[in-house]
């Protein structure tokens, strides 16, 4: 069922196409959602970008593209990976070029999952780091949101045209992750009204901390001590609510940004 790089005709019975971005690691939100979405009905389509993993504390994961198009696979979904690095303006079209071409129908569902995030504050930010962040966090997330707007055409009736990006409300000591994402929250609100007539939602989901292996003991223990259920999110708790957006159930709620924490303090 993997037709990754080759041309091909929709099956009879079309599942519709999600493009989740930011699917690098097995064990990361982007991947969780792509795991829910190819459980639930969708055809997935997942970008990811190895520099930056490879440059993170966390290291790339070899493989983790073939391994979790695999499990997207054996969930009943038709796959398409793509490597793309989002600061270049040029990527957003070249990546909806390909998840046409290898998964051959239009995207139905934008899922924004890929992030720049490296610590800093006020006074230790790099305008080098500042502008990256802005470019890949930010300008990557309008030019694939409009991307989607242009390109889309409706989709089956049972499900229609979905956008759901994920944000943080992090700033303190990690302010050109906080600010970048301040500004894709606007950019997807946007979209809520600027494409309606369309028939596409759009929403933002905070998914507060979810530990996806870069959490050390103590922070870990002082999350748990400020969320009333317990518990720190895991990506499988953000993939049930992005889900939920993306059905038929979910068509009502339209221009929100969306706690999914556990009841954490801000």
């Amino acid at each position: 069922m993997t037709i990754n790089g080759q041309p091909s005709a929709a099956p009879e019975t079309a599942r519709p196409i999600a493009l989740v971005t930011g699917v690098g690691r097995s064990i990361g939100i982007g991947a969780g959602i792509a795991r829910q979405l190819a459980a639930t009905g969708w055809d997935v389509a997942f970008t990811f970008w190895t520099p930056y993993d490879r440059r993170m504390a966390w290291g790339a994961e070899d493989g983790a593209g073939a391994s979790i198009a695999k499990e997207l696979e054996e969930a009943g979904a038709r796959t398409a990976t793509i490597e793309a690095d989002l600061s270049d303006p040029d990527a957003p079209a070249r990546i909806f070029d390909e998840a046409e071409q290898q998964l051959g129908g239009p995207v139905t569902a934008l899922v924004l999952s890929h992030a720049e995030s490296v610590d800093s504050g006020l006074l230790d930010t790099t305008v080098e780091a500042f502008d990256r962040h802005f470019a890949v966090n930010t300008r990557a997330s309008w030019l694939l949101v409009r991307e989607y707007g242009l390109r889309f055409r409706g989709a089956p009736e049972a499900v229609a045209g979905r956008i759901v990006a994920l944000t943080s409300d992090h700033t303190v000591g990690n302010l050109p992750y906080g600010a970048s994402k301040g500004a894709l929250d606007r950019i997807t609100l946007a979209a809520a009204h600027e494409l309606a007539h369309l028939g596409v939602t759009a929403n933002v989901v905070n998914p507060g901390p979810v530990d996806t292996g870069w959490m050390n003991d103590e922070l870990r223990e002082s999350l748990i001590r400020g969320t009333p259920l317990g518990r720190i999110g895991t990506p499988r708790d953000t993939a049930h609510l992005v889900s939920f957006l993306c059905s038929p159930e979910g068509q009502w709620v339209n221009g929100q940004l969306l706690k999914s924490n556990g009841g954490a303090a801000s």
